[in-house]
């Protein structure tokens, strides 16, 4: 579902196709599936797919590409607030494969065992599809994207035997399939992981697994239907790679990274219990305190403003994915606000000592919550998100963190009282 910027084939020729214009004979129509692997940028990390229409009597084919986007028009704020307009565009063949080569993408073609009425219902739908009047769509990545609108296409070309082949349980969640595209890179698999709620932990069947270019291509490659004379056929007639990539494939499961993470955590909070002892310790030291503060104040105002996004984002957005997020438990606007009453004990400020004490005793409190709500998660799995990266690093960051404040500001409360 790889994202793509190519350019599509210039308006006046869009449309000038023989099964655009009706002129194709069914029987000289070929329909491909052509999968890329996944690439570098974040976008890429998911694959792409494409439909192939080919005329063999005229010669002509067309890419059916259903990734294009623009970054004008107000692209960065419309999906910030999960409104993103994606559309259909034809573009060159040979072009477009040397395109995912240049990138050491794996290009595989697959051509599709469809009946000839079949094909031209394909075809034509495509060329219609393109036109600007039906060409957007608004973009989901799980629901509504490049492999599903292809998946569709393909299910209604025989009849919708393929959904129905591929309605049983998949193995792994939406959060599993997306892991195993994102765990190479930990810090923004981690992101991502916090970033969604328990839509993409409910089970899933190999259908809506196939919003992945590569799950939609293992399918086709194992499926066959029953035509209209009752016979079984293979949906692949022939398959063909164009291209192999030199890139490590795709892992089948996600990796297990919360030992990682809580390693990262417990790092973390023991360092952040630490300063605080030692500015508990030299109350008359300056340089004791301003390293707690810091310190604090510093993962305290990554994290916050990483929570912060997601509140905004649930509340506001149309990023459904992250509505009534549990992470919010442990990250969160009150995380941030943690942040700037550190860095004012840090500097000096006395007044701020109460504050920054029940806002760390707050926020222990609910990421204690979050683990206890994910415990009973476990038995109901109604109430479900998978939260074990976000808890792994967090809920030890926090209760550390906590434990620091504790330590760091008590002495002065105690001496203020005393006097």
């Amino acid at each position: 579902m790889g994202v793509t910027l190519l350019s599509a084939v210039r308006p006046a020729q869009a449309y000038n196709t023989p099964w655009g214009k009706g002129l194709s004979r069914p029987e000289d129509l070929v329909i491909s599936l052509a999968t890329f692997s996944p690439g570098d940028q974040i976008p890429q990390w998911f694959g792409h797919t494409a439909l192939v229409v080919e005329d063999r009597r005229y010669n002509t084919a067309r890419l059916y590409n259903y990734g294009m986007f623009s970054f004008g028009d107000g692209m960065l704020m419309n999906f910030a607030m999960g409104r993103l307009l994606f559309w259909v565009a034809p573009a060159p063949v040979a072009p477009t494969y040397q395109f995912y080569i240049a990138e050491d993408r794996d290009v595989r073609v697959i051509e599709l065992n469809l009946p000839p009425e079949a094909r031209a219902e394909v075809a034509a739908f495509l060329a219609d599809n393109v036109r600007p009047e039906n060409r957007q769509y608004l973009y989901h990545h799980y629901d509504d994207n490049c492999a599903t609108r292809v998946r569709d296409i393909i299910d209604k070309a025989v009849g919708g035997q393929f959904k129905e082949a591929f309605s049983h349980d998949d193995a792994l969640t939406l959060r599993g399939h997306t892991r195993r595209h994102s765990q190479h890179l930990k810090p923004m698999d981690w992101l991502l992981m916090f970033l969604m709620n328990n839509e993409i932990d409910r089970p899933i069947a190999v259908w809506d697994a196939m919003f992945l270019p590569e799950v939609l291509e293992e399918a086709v490659l194992d499926f066959e239907y029953v035509d209209a004379e009752g016979n079984t056929q293979p949906l692949v007639l022939r398959t063909h790679q164009v291209f192999k990539s030199s890139r490590a494939p795709t892992p089948e499961a996600p990796a297990t990274h919360w030992p990682f993470w809580l390693g990262v955590g417990v790092l973390l909070g023991a360092l952040s219990a630490l300063l605080g002892w030692r500015a508990q310790r030299h109350p008359e030291r300056r340089g004791p305190r301003v390293a707690f503060g810091l310190y604090l104040g510093a993962f305290a105002g990554l994290f916050g403003l990483v929570g912060t996004g997601l509140f905004v984002m649930a509340a506001m957005t149309d990023h459904t994915v992250t509505y009534w997020n549990l992470n919010l438990l442990l990250a969160n606007p009150l995380t941030l606000l943690g942040a700037f009453v550190a860095l004012r004990v840090a500097f000096g400020s006395e007044g701020s000592r109460r504050g920054l004490r029940l806002i760390w005793r707050a926020l222990a409190s609910l990421a204690i919550l979050g683990l206890l709500v994910q415990l009973v998660g476990l038995i109901w799995p109604a109430i479900f998100q998978n939260m074990l990266l976000p808890l792994a690093l967090l809920l030890p960051w926090v209760l550390g963190s906590a434990a620091g404040v504790e330590l760091a500001c008590k002495p002065t409360e105690r001496t203020q009282s005393e006097a």
